[in-house]
C-alpha cells in the first residue's frame, strides 16, 4: 500500500495539513520543520502526488519551452541543448516539469502555443529567441498570459521579463578587440537579421567600426542561418571579392566551424591568412583547430535565470518585469592575429 500525507503527518507529529503547506514550499512554514516532514517522508518513501495538486490547485506544475522552428537547428547546433541545461536545473528546483514545443513552420509553432495555453497545458512558457515581428510574444501578452524571453523582445521592452547578453556591447568588445590587432577589412557573418540577437550584434560591429572611423562595407556583411553549411555560404562570397577581409566576425561557433571549413578548402589559413573571432563559447570552440577566440555568452546562467525568473512571475502575480542580463568574456585562443599592414 502507498504511504499517505496522513501517515507521514503522525510520525513527524505534525498536522496534515502542515504536510500540504511542506509539499507546496509553503514559505510560512519554517526550515525546521520543513527539514524534518522531508526527513520523515524520505524514511516512509512518501512521494507527492502531483497530478491531484495540479487539480486542486488548477495548476499543472509545468513549463512550456518554445522551440525554433527548424528542426535541423535544433539537434544540430550546441547552443539549444546548453541552453535546456540551463532551464533544466531551474526548472528542477522548484519540482516542476518541462513540456517541448516546436513545429516545421512558423504557423505550426503558433498553433502549438494557443493549444498549450487554451489546454491549459502548461502554467507559462519560456521562449528560446525574440523575432523582430513576434506572433508568439503578441498573442501571449494579449492572453496575459506568464513567459519569459531568452533575447531581447523587439517591443514592448519594458513590459517583458527576459533574460539576455548585453549583445551591442559583446559584439562591440570583438571588433573592438580585431581593431586594436591591426585590422580594417573585418567582416561580419550573421544569422537571420529577423533575429533580435542578430540585430544588435551587427549594431555592435557597426558602433565598433565607426568609433575608430573605419567606413562600413555592406557587401562585408552576411546573413545565414545558425549552421554549418550557413557559415559555408558566406565564406564563399567573402573571399570572391578582389579585397578579401582580414578578418571574420561570426556570431555563432557552430557556424564558425564551416567557416574553418571552407577556409581550409580555399587554403587559407587561420591565423596566418586572417582572424576569426566567433561567439557562444561551446566546447566545440576550444578543439577546434585552430582553437576559437569566442565570446563566453554563459549560455547555461541564460537557461537557468530564465526557468527560475519564469516560476517567479507563475507563483507571484505580482512579480515586476526583469531585465537579466547575463555577462559576457571574450576568451583568446588561436585563431587571431596582428596586422602590420593592410593584406
Amino acid at each position: 500500500m502507498s504511504v499517505t500525507i496522513k501517515e507521514v503527518a503522525k510520525l513527524a507529529n505534525v498536522a496534515p495539513s502542515t504536510v500540504s503547506r511542506v509539499i507546496a514550499n509553503n514559505p510560512r512554514i519554517s526550515e525546521a520543520t520543513k527539514r524534518k516532514v522531508k526527513k520523515v517522508m524520505e524514511e516512509l518513501g512518501y512521494h507527492p502526488n502531483l497530478n491531484a495538486r495540479s487539480l486542486s490547485s488548477k495548476a499543472t506544475h509545468t513549463i512550456g519551452l518554445v522551440m525554433p522552428s527548424s528542426r535541423d537547428i535544433v539537434f544540430q547546433n550546441p547552443f539549444f541543448p546548453t541552453v535546456l541545461q540551463g532551464i533544466s536545473d531551474g526548472v528542477h528546483e522548484k519540482k516542476y516539469a518541462l513540456q517541448m514545443t516546436t513545429g516545421k513552420s512558423e504557423t505550426e509553432i503558433f498553433d502549438a502555443v494557443i493549444q498549450m495555453v487554451q489546454g491549459k497545458r502548461v502554467d507559462g512558457m519560456i521562449l528560446l529567441n525574440s523575432k523582430v515581428e513576434d506572433k508568439v510574444i503578441q498573442y501571449l501578452r494579449e492572453m496575459d498570459f506568464p513567459f519569459v524571453v531568452i533575447g531581447k523582445p523587439a517591443k514592448h521592452i519594458e513590459e517583458i521579463t527576459h533574460v539576455d547578453n548585453d549583445n551591442v556591447s559583446a559584439m562591440k568588445e570583438a571588433t573592438e578587440f580585431l581593431i586594436h590587432l591591426g585590422h580594417r577589412q573585418i567582416a561580419f557573418i550573421g544569422g537571420s537579421p529577423e533575429l533580435m540577437v542578430t540585430v544588435d550584434r551587427l549594431n555592435g560591429y557597426k558602433q565598433a567600426l565607426e568609433n575608430a572611423d573605419i567606413p562600413i562595407k555592406e557587401e562585408y556583411i552576411k546573413h545565414e542561418e545558425f549552421l554549418r553549411e550557413g557559415g559555408q555560404e558566406a565564406v564563399n562570397e567573402l573571399m570572391a571579392f578582389q579585397l578579401r577581409p582580414t578578418a571574420l566576425l561570426v556570431v555563432d561557433d557552430f557556424m564558425t566551424l564551416g567557416v574553418l571549413n571552407k577556409l581550409d578548402e580555399l587554403g587559407i589559413k587561420v591565423p596566418e591568412d586572417i582572424s576569426v573571432v566567433s561567439f557562444n563559447n561551446i566546447l566545440l570552440s576550444e578543439m577546434s583547430k585552430p582553437p576559437l577566440t569566442s565570446v563566453d555568452i554563459n549560455i547555461i546562467k541564460l537557461g537557468l535565470e530564465a526557468s527560475r525568473s519564469l516560476i517567479e512571475k507563475i507563483e507571484n502575480s505580482a512579480e515586476p518585469t526583469k531585465r537579466i542580463i547575463i555577462s559576457h568574456q571574450l576568451v583568446e585562443r588561436s585563431s587571431c592575429s596582428r596586422i602590420h599592414k593592410e593584406k
